[in-house]
């Protein structure tokens, strides 16, 4: 019989609750071991991620590896890094970028996953979607604020980002605080964790 957190990734993965209004269809892409130190919230897989099932299989997440000072072998590692996205399955395309993650995926599984997880040290909250789940209202006006307020959420075990998407370059040119004075902290705590 499985343990409780296989058997939860497994329905995860499973899950075709939303099969309907997922334009490639569903396909659920989660990383997690009971024992994971370090715990990525994203917003959602995008299309080449729905294509190879791999989490943060692109761009964005190699400028995220680089922020958090992960090689790919750590990041992948479930022993170390549990990723879980606030949407499991690749939303589809919007004008501007992807839509939104479905809303139904973090009621249905975070809490669930998270109570299996007990050595979570770090869970790094990537863009908007993630700070408003789990920062709800002590979360600030803006993303910008909200990163910049990152030590007011640090003792609760959470860090915000801003999404690593190269869409994101403008917000990345109007805030340089953030790679000069953020990242090295980032590095910093997830070293801490002994990834």
């Amino acid at each position: 019989m499985p343990d409780p957190l296989s058997q939860l990734l497994d329905d995860i993965r499973a899950c075709r609750h939303c099969a309907d209004d997922l334009p490639c269809g569903p396909r659920p892409v989660v990383q997690a071991a009971e024992t994971a130190r370090l715990c990525i919230v994203g917003q959602a897989p995008g299309r080449k991620v729905h294509e190879t099932g791999i989490p943060w299989d692109d761009a964005s997440g190699r400028r995220l590896r680089d922020w958090l000072g992960l090689t790919p072998a750590a990041f992948y590692d479930p022993a170390k890094v549990a990723i879980v996205p606030m949407g499991f399955c690749y939303p589809g395309k919007a004008v501007s970028g992807d839509n939104p993650p479905r809303s139904e995926c973090a009621p249905l599984w975070h809490g669930r996953l998270m109570a299996l997880l007990p050595d979570i040290g770090l869970t790094v909250l990537v863009g908007h979607y993630a700070q408003a789940w789990y920062l709800s209202r002590s979360r600030k006006a803006t993303l910008a604020e909200t990163v910049r307020a990152w030590r007011d959420y640090l003792p609760s075990g959470f860090l915000p980002l801003p999404h690593p998407s190269p869409r994101n370059q403008p917000w990345l040119a109007r805030n340089p605080w953030f790679e000069a004075e953020l990242v090295p902290h980032v590095r910093a705590a997830v070293r801490s964790l002994g990834l």
